[in-house]
C-alpha cells in the first residue's frame, strides 16, 4: 500500500449498497471520505476536495436519480483525466462496459462482487 492512505468517494443512491461497500473498503484500510446519493451530490464532493489526489478513487453507481455514473463520470473526466474511476453497477453490460471505457473509466465492477472492490480500488490506486 502506498504511503498516503487510498480515499475513496462512494455515490450510489442505495444505502445498503453504500453501507456494504464501505464496510469491505474499511476492512481493507481504505478511507471512507465522502457518500453521495446522486450524480449531482457526487460532482458537489468532487468539486469540495478539488482533486488530484483527493479522493484517490471514485466509486460511481451508473444507475442513479438525475446524472447517471457515465455522465458524472464524463463531467469529471474532462477536468482531471487522470482521475482513477470506478463504474459500480449491478446492470453492467458489454455495450456499458465499453462507453465506460471510452469516457475514461478504468474499471467496471458489478456489484455483485462487491467484495472484490477493494483490490480493484487498490489496483487503480498503484498505477
Amino acid at each position: 500500500m502506498a504511503s498516503e492512505p487510498i480515499t475513496v468517494l462512494i455515490a450510489d443512491d442505495e444505502e445498503d449498497m453504500r453501507t456494504l461497500a464501505r464496510i469491505y473498503l474499511s476492512r481493507a484500510g481504505v478511507e471512507v471520505i465522502a457518500e453521495a446519493i446522486d450524480g449531482s451530490e457526487a460532482l458537489d464532493a468532487v468539486r469540495r476536495f478539488e482533486p488530484p489526489p483527493v479522493p484517490t478513487v471514485l466509486v460511481l453507481d451508473n444507475r442513479m436519480p438525475g446524472m447517471s455514473g457515465l455522465e458524472v463520470a464524463q463531467l469529471v473526466l474532462e477536468q482531471v483525466p487522470q482521475q482513477p474511476i470506478v463504474l459500480f453497477s449491478a446492470f453492467l453490460t458489454p455495450e456499458i462496459e465499453q462507453h465506460a471505457s471510452a469516457v475514461g473509466i478504468r474499471a467496471c465492477l458489478s456489484k455483485s462482487e462487491v467484495a472484490r472492490l477493494p483490490e480493484v480500488i487498490a489496483a487503480l490506486a498503484g498505477e
